[in-house]
Parts: C-alpha cells; sequence; structure tokens
C-alpha cells in the first residue's frame, strides 16, 4: 500500500483492488519528465502541487528492522487492517536481510535526518516482454510529513531503479476506493489494468498443499 504516497495495498483483504503499471515506453519518460517533488500519498491530492521539500533516499540495513516494522504498522492503521499484521522484526530481519537472495528491498525516506517514511519492492518477470519488472508492494509516508512530496520522491526513485535494471514495467495495487491515488498515478503516467483482478491462496488455502 502506498500511503501519502497514495496507498497500495499489499495486505487488503476487501475487494481486489485495481492494479497500476507504468509501461516503460511511457512511464519512463513521465518520469524522467517530472519535477522531483513527490506527492505524499494518494490520499493526499494536494501533495502532487506542494513544492519538495528536501529529502534523502539511502537503502535500508538490518538495524531498520524496527522502524521497517513500525511503518507496516501504520500503513496497516491507514487501511484499518492493523489486525492483518503479523510481521515481526525476526521474520523481517530473516526475509529481508538473512542469506542472500532477499525477498525484497526498502527504501527509506529521511527529512532532516529523521525517518519520514518507506518504499518496499522487488523484481518479478514478464515472459511476454522477456524482461525483468519491478513489483512495488508498499509506499508509506508519515503523517507528519505528507504532503511535501517525499511520496513521489520515493516513486519516482523506484522507477529509476527500474529503468537501470532495464524493467519492462513497474506495478502495483491500489484499492478501489481511494480515488486521489489513482488520478495521482494516472498523471504519471500510469495505466490502470481494468481487465486484470488479483488472484490469492494465503493462510490455510496455501497450507494445504504441502
Amino acid at each position: 500500500s502506498l500511503h501519502d504516497a497514495l496507498p497500495i495495498s499489499s495486505l487488503s483483504s476487501r475487494k481486489p483492488p485495481a492494479v497500476a503499471a507504468l509501461r516503460r515506453s511511457r512511464g519512463a519518460a513521465c518520469f524522467a519528465n517530472s519535477r522531483h517533488a513527490h506527492p505524499g500519498s494518494p490520499s493526499h491530492p494536494a501533495d502532487t502541487l506542494s513544492p519538495a521539500m528536501p529529502c534523502s533516499l539511502r537503502p535500508a540495513t538490518v538495524a531498520d528492522v524496527p522502524l521497517i516494522l513500525d511503518l507496516i504498522r501504520g500503513l496497516a492503521d491507514y487501511e484499518k487492517l492493523a489486525h492483518e499484521v503479523v510481521a515481526t522484526e525476526d521474520s523481517l530481519r530473516h526475509t529481508l536481510f538473512g542469506s542472500p537472495p532477499a525477498a525484497a528491498h526498502v527504501v527509506i525516506a529521511e527529512v532532516n535526518g529523521q525517518p519520514a517514511g518507506f518504499a518496499l519492492y522487488f523484481f518479478n518477470y514478464s515472459t511476454f516482454l522477456a524482461q525483468p519488472g519491478l513489483y512495488l508492494e508498499d509506499l508509506f509516508v508519515k503523517p507528519e510529513f505528507r504532503g511535501r512530496g517525499t511520496g513521489k520522491a520515493l516513486l519516482l526513485h523506484l522507477a529509476k531503479i527500474a529503468n537501470e535494471r532495464s524493467c519492462g514495467r513497474m506495478e502495483w495495487s491500489v484499492l478501489d476506493w481511494n480515488e486521489p491515488a489513482k488520478g495521482f498515478y494516472r498523471k504519471l503516467g500510469a495505466e490502470p489494468l481494468e481487465d486484470w483482478r488479483i488472484m490469492r491462496l494465503t493462510g490455510s488455502a496455501l497450507a494445504q498443499y504441502r
């Protein structure tokens, strides 16, 4: 879920969210021409108009695990899904910073030296394009740092990574009710994939096939 930057929903158990995609043909150019003033979150449309506030982005380290968990819980609270979070510091440490390859990558945003938000992403693959892709699982900015461009800065940073890794596309999910986020994504060049729905096997439904 992308919050302040557009809650993107990975945890949601509500009706399947729409999937947005930045195709390399349009997305790369759109991002390249965008100012480094980014939205905090899709739920805060004013963020798309506010000037960027200086912030720094860095790869997360194992020392950031408590912060990452706190940000995940903040996102879940925003989406009213806190009861679904079962992640712990130990499980995050193992899956994100244990023996390679890491299951996902995390970027931390800081403003004036203070943690302001994060983005968690991983790479997938498109057989049709025969190219890797970048999937944005979570994007969240703390309430006190919203509306200052932090969310957009994170999103543009991942778009740059996608181009550097020769990805054919960058995708994420957005909750159906989050109209401000949808509008913001469209302005960046993202296209909703209206004909697709997310299917999920989890919990006991997945465990039965062990």
